[in-house]
């Protein structure tokens, strides 16, 4: 797989030559992690703390949010690392500052270690110091305190040449069964197959910006198929993970869906096909994945409209059911779709009818001891709070969004209950 990567300057997307001279100012990073989120993970990397200039600390907290992302740059104490997983970093990416101490301290899965190698000996303070040390060494000495090992080949380093495969594999193969990511200098959708196919990722960041590489060319580079028309089975789902139905895509199809972020396959009757288009039943493409044996694909949409099925339901199995089927009928209804007579619309209408009913059922559910009472209670609570949230046009999705980011922190607040909230 891929991992593209945001370099960060001055609070600017950059990408360097050799870690040093500057080659291409993309500008704000914002609108470009938006489109690298289509893949699973989005490396985002402070060359300002990285070099001891500066931080572009706020940004990135922001870019936390956004997508799932790996952080580094400049993390050279315990609780910078863990100030970034409680943030939202999927990982924290440490270079100079991982001895054996640190990395103790800290989730080993959540921490990938950034062996920077110049003609294959460590630098580090942004690429400009020579340690002397080797990368093989030092993955000997720190695979059983991490999860993975992010190697740049600092010489090969956005200058569009190729990356050393032979190489890699002698890192990836050092790694173990730690998950190696390599960097430097990759330019072809051939180098990412290569590298996929032992078994690690590839970062690409000059490639991209550049338009060597086509995003949607680099996330199908390790892709097979078996058929003779080359088509990829492409799971469809939500952003619940539900499946909505089958499609089929080819790398036509899936530069067409990338390049517009919409929900677009390859219809073996009619070539190329964007779901929606005539019916209203548009997809936003959120995210696409690779299976373990790269021979489908799964996209992950927003569904707008009556559903995936050309028979008027959500999905290609009828109609769906549970939470996110209660979060759209109740934001439709808010929306101005309120059958007559609807408490849903007068709970909308009215924000202190709402707050009390809310209040209530709070105090129920907590009240509630048998397990019908408590099933009950909490259905109540759940719709209010669906209801409440459909009034600030937030869906269900992004509750649950939110939820997996906490879920992503490392330390815990004391749980304390309010003194006003105390019997």
């Amino acid at each position: 797989m891929i991992i593209p990567s945001i370099d960060l300057v001055a609070g600017r997307a950059v990408q360097l030559v050799g870690g040093e001279v500057e080659a291409i100012d993309a500008g704000n990073p914002v609108p470009i992690l938006e489109r690298f989120s289509l893949v699973r993970e989005v490396a985002v990397i402070d060359i300002d703390a990285a070099r001891g200039e500066g931080t572009n600390r706020d940004l990135i907290r922001r870019l936390c949010r956004l997508a799932p992302v790996r952080v580094g740059g400049g993390i050279r104490e315990a609780e910078t690392a863990l100030d970034w997983l409680d943030a939202g970093a999927e990982k924290v990416i440490i270079g100079t500052a991982a001895t054996p101490e640190l990395l103790a301290r800290l989730p080993a899965d959540r921490v990938i270690v950034a062996l920077d190698s110049r003609n294959g000996d460590v630098v580090t303070h942004g690429w400009r110091r020579t340690t002397g040390a080797s990368v093989l060494d030092r993955i000997a000495e720190l695979r059983d305190l991490c999860g993975g090992f992010l190697v740049t080949f600092v010489e090969r380093e956005g200058r569009m040449r190729g990356t050393d495969v032979d190489r890699a594999a002698t890192v990836i193969a050092a790694a173990g069964e730690r998950r190696v990511t390599i960097a430097g200098g990759v330019a072809t959708s051939a180098e990412i197959a290569a590298i996929d196919g032992l078994g690690a990722d590839t970062q690409v960041g000059m490639a991209l910006y550049s338009g060597t590489l086509g995003l949607a060319e680099a996330i199908a580079a390790p892709m097979t198929s078996d058929r003779p028309d080359g088509l990829w089975p492409t799971v469809v789902v939500d952003q619940g993970g539900v499946a909505l139905g089958l499609a089929w895509s080819s790398a036509e199809s899936l530069d067409a869906a990338v390049t517009r972020r919409r929900g677009i396959y390859h219809s073996r009757s009619r070539g190329l096909w964007e779901k929606g288009a005539t019916s209203g039943s548009t997809q936003e493409l959120v995210r696409v994945d690779l299976d373990c044996d790269r021979d489908t694909l799964r996209f992950t949409v927003r569904q707008h409209g009556e559903g995936f099925c050309h028979l008027g339901t959500r999905s290609c199995w009828g109609d769906d059911h549970g939470l996110g089927h209660l979060s759209r009928r109740i934001s439709a209804i808010v929306g101005d779709s309120a059958p007559e007579g609807s408490n849903t619309a007068i709970l909308a209408s009215d924000p202190e009818l709402l707050r009390a009913k809310l209040l209530e059922e709070a105090d129920e559910l907590a009240a509630a001891t048998s397990r019908d009472d408590v099933i009950e209670e909490a259905a109540d609570l759940l719709y209010f709070t669906l209801v409440k949230a459909a009034t600030a046009g937030i869906a269900i999705e992004d509750i649950e969004h939110e939820l997996d980011r906490r879920a992503l922190r490392v330390r815990r607040r004391t749980m304390r209950a309010k003194p006003e909230h105390i019997r």
